[in-house]
């Protein structure tokens, strides 16, 4: 497998099989530019190469086997840490725990697994071998990996790291659903509007206005739009996609993002929904990290990293300087505007109580019903309002269609 690094040069990652200088046979996998700097690599390390070759992906092998080959996807990062805790939990060593879950994947993730399982072989500990794919394995699965070798506690530090990706991804399928419809019934119109607009009004306008009458306002409307489309595609076309490509290139900036979040925190509906969820994230992650071990200002960058609103983000970035200084959370929570006061006062008692991670848990669990019965909400308001916008838009076009063949049929019968 093929890696382009930033230093501009082709890496490749190779299988080796080796002698120790006991006699021992090593294997492993190592990545670099050639085979002879791998032998070289492998001679530092008082390893005897007797054979090394390409790691084979599973579409190919090579940069373009890299490219077709299956890309890692949130559900083989659940499983993977669901089996991985159930193996753990049965006893068996987390080594052999790797190399068994190496068969049940294929393509990039099996190739990270393989090179995991090498460096667990090596010595490494199991969260530097992750810290290496930092795409797939966010700062928060290291960091909370890392605290449960160190604590000894990795298997139920996996079991909540399960029940925090299937949440998200949970999260993520209701929101796509939520959307999905609406924007299929949205192409739909589209469609619709240019097929009639192509094909069908201007020979409907043709023979109309043979007949010596003026077009009625809609059906006019409808004959400018598509003149417009016939007779100026091309720069419409360029116009639209240009226009699309500025917005995603102005949204991914610095200040694009923030001028975004901002309108998102002023409108309505929106805005409770940003915050909520950001109550939910804070929270459960900051209550995750704190119940396995994670220190708390380590936790607390952690908790504002993931923050999706940049707004929101710093309000949480200036309490944490304060909480970091005075030790105290809810109160310089509260400050921020973001948190409500009931989510206030139950982490005040659990500061208090000495059980501030189950109080955080249980304050993202009960705000994360709300999001979730807000999305509901939504997505019942926005299926019937889509239905009557369809309505609308097909009732104007049959309307456009209908009243000037009216107004012809009158003719003939004059």
């Amino acid at each position: 497998m093929y890696i382009y690094n930033s230093s501009l040069i082709f890496m490749a990652l190779y299988k080796y099989e080796a002698f120790s200088k006991d006699g021992k046979k090593v294997y492993g996998t190592l990545d670099a530019p050639s085979v002879g700097q791998i032998k070289e690599q492998l001679l530092r390390q008082q390893l005897f190469p007797i054979a090394i070759e390409l790691a084979p992906l599973e579409s190919g092998g090579g940069f373009l086997g890299s490219l077709f080959a299956k890309k890692v996807t949130p559900k083989d990062k659940i499983l993977f840490t669901k089996q991985l805790a159930v193996l753990l939990k049965a006893g068996v060593p987390l080594l052999q725990s790797i190399e068994l879950l190496v068969d049940q994947f294929n393509g990039q993730f099996r190739q990270m697994l393989i090179a995991i399982k090498d460096d667990l072989r090596q010595g490494s500990s199991l969260a530097v071998g992750l810290a290496k794919y930092p795409k797939t394995f966010e700062i928060i699965y290291v960091q909370l990996v890392r605290a449960g070798e160190a604590s000894g506690q990795l298997e139920p530090i996996l079991e909540r790291l399960t029940d925090y990706l299937e949440r998200t991804e949970a999260l993520a399928k209701r929101v796509k659903a939520a959307l999905q419809g609406p924007l299929i019934q949205l192409a739909v119109i589209l469609l619709v509007v240019v097929g009639m607009v192509v094909f069908i009004i201007p020979s409907l306008a043709e023979n109309f206005a043979s007949a010596g009458k003026a077009l009625p306002a809609p059906t006019q409307f409808l004959m400018n739009l598509s003149y417009l489309i016939m007779n100026h595609y091309p720069p419409l076309l360029t116009s639209i996609i240009s226009l699309l490509l500025w917005f995603k290139y102005w949204s991914s900036t610095k200040n694009g993002a923030r001028k975004l979040d901002t309108i998102k925190i002023n409108l309505p509906v929106v805005k409770y929904l940003a915050k909520t969820n950001a109550v939910v994230q804070f929270s459960y992650t900051l209550g995750m990290l704190l119940e396995g071990g994670v220190n708390l200002a380590e936790a607390l960058d952690i908790v504002v990293s993931i923050i999706d609103n940049s707004i929101l983000a710093d309000a949480l970035q200036v309490a944490r300087e304060k909480i970091v200084k005075q030790g105290k959370i809810a109160e310089y929570l509260k400050q921020t505007n973001v948190f409500p006061p009931i989510a206030i006062y139950l982490i005040e008692t659990g500061e208090q109580s000495g059980q501030l991670d189950k109080m955080l848990l249980g304050v993202a669990n009960n705000y994360e019903a709300e999001v979730n019965e807000l999305t509901d909400g939504l997505t019942g308001i926005v299926g019937p309002a889509m239905t009557i916008f369809t309505a609308a838009v097909v009732g104007f076009i049959v309307a456009a269609i209908m009243m000037p063949i009216m107004q012809m049929n009158d003719l003939v019968g004059v």
